[in-house]
């Protein structure tokens, strides 16, 4: 079945807009059929459009040569130019500034899988001409629209769309694995050097298994017996292939934020389970708690706006708050508990109103149970995992 994704029509909303579009993300979670569905239509109104799919020798091969001819030759091709995989294409930005000043030049879509590269292209001068939509994998709400899908299953296999196709259990496991296996082969070989792969292989095998602790350099460098630079360059090279996310830690000292530890976060819970080699049930798992604040991170990263920020809270006591939200600088606290089966207030919590009082309301999300409950009359509302993504939504 085709799911309907709702940042489609932001995509084609954006098809008579003069700047380049482009879909950034990890890779097979749909941006190239996002870009053929835009193509498909574009095709049906007449506008004559052109795919390309860098990974592929054949159109590579077209975009090598002499700039101002290949300039040329897409100026005066289709009204509408798609590039897939934009990141191989040498002197991307000079090709896209030049096209899209072009009177009547073409709209450009393009997308990319390694932040690192996309921003090689895009350092320089592309201002007011691009516009970034980030690509993540399947949500809830969205693979539920097969309404024969366990929703626990989403704890399983999370939302990689390739599983769709799939109806048995070894092949969504074979799926995970085939492409954790491209990740690294692709986008890793790529970028370090061959006698560090195993290491990374291990350092990302501790993030799964520690996600939603604290990270310590420290403690991981002698893990993985690299240097502690060398930890922050795979940390930040899994950040820029769109694999890790790193959360970091609120204080109203903007500048102490940065110094403090950061919690990783890995893009898909199915991933996970691939390098963890466990797939069975969330209630049988004894990281079921990090399951669950995992699901609630993923949901929250990617209903993030502009004037959204998401933040983990810790004081040196050991106060603690899985989540921070923060709407315009103001934080709203979110706590994951996974078991609570009543209307209590977590004691962490407590001590972030008691800090924060601009906070105006707070969430505790469960496995489930649902509640309200009030402190010094702001609202804190229980709910369960599964109405994470419309509570918010309206939030």
């Amino acid at each position: 079945m085709i799911i309907q994704r709702p940042i489609l029509p932001k995509l084609l909303d954006e098809l008579d807009k003069s700047y380049v579009s482009i879909l950034i993300g990890p890779r097979q979670v749909g941006k190239s059929f996002l870009l053929r569905q835009i193509f498909e239509h574009t095709k049906n109104l007449g506008m004559n459009p052109e795919y390309y799919d860098l990974e592929n020798p054949s159109d590579l091969n077209l975009f090598i040569g002499d700039e101002s001819l290949l300039i040329d030759r897409l100026s005066q091709g289709g009204r509408v130019i798609f590039i897939d995989e934009f990141q191989y294409l040498k002197n991307a930005t000079k090709i896209f500034k030049v096209l899209v000043d072009r009177p009547n030049g073409p709209k450009i879509y393009a997308s990319g899988s390694s932040s690192i590269e996309i921003h090689k292209h895009l350092k320089e001068s592309l201002a007011g001409r691009y516009r970034i939509s980030t690509i993540f994998p399947l949500s809830l709400s969205e693979i539920m629209q097969n309404h024969e899908y366990d929703p626990l299953d989403y704890f399983k296999y999370c939302g990689m769309p390739g599983l769709l196709n799939e109806a048995k259990a070894d092949e969504k496991m074979a799926l995970l694995n085939n492409i954790l296996q491209t990740y690294l082969l692709k986008d890793i070989k790529a970028l370090i050097r061959e006698e560090n792969i195993r290491s990374f292989n291990h350092l990302l095998y501790l993030l799964a298994e520690n996600q939603g602790s604290i990270v310590s350099i420290a403690s991981l460098a002698r893990e993985v017996g690299l240097s502690e630079p060398s930890i922050h360059k795979h940390l930040e090279i899994m950040h820029q292939t769109f694999v890790a996310f790193p959360l970091a830690c609120f204080s109203n000292n903007l500048g102490n934020e940065l110094k403090k530890a950061k919690k990783y976060y890995l893009y898909d819970l199915g991933l996970r389970n691939s390098l963890l080699k466990d797939f069975s049930a969330i209630g049988n798992r004894q990281d079921k708690g990090a399951i669950l604040e995992s699901f609630v991170f993923l949901s929250l990263n990617r209903l993030l706006k502009f004037n959204m920020e998401l933040k983990f809270w810790r004081t040196r006591q050991g106060n603690e708050v899985d989540f921070v939200l923060l709407r315009d600088r103001i934080p709203v606290p979110i706590e994951v508990k996974y078991g609570q089966k009543d209307a209590s207030l977590p004691s962490g919590m407590k001590q972030f109103f008691s800090r924060y009082p601009a906070s105006e309301s707070g969430v505790i999300v469960t496995m489930n149970y649902s509640g309200k409950l009030s402190v010094d009359g702001k609202p804190v509302h229980i709910i369960k995992w599964c109405d994470l993504e419309s509570f918010f939504e309206k939030y």
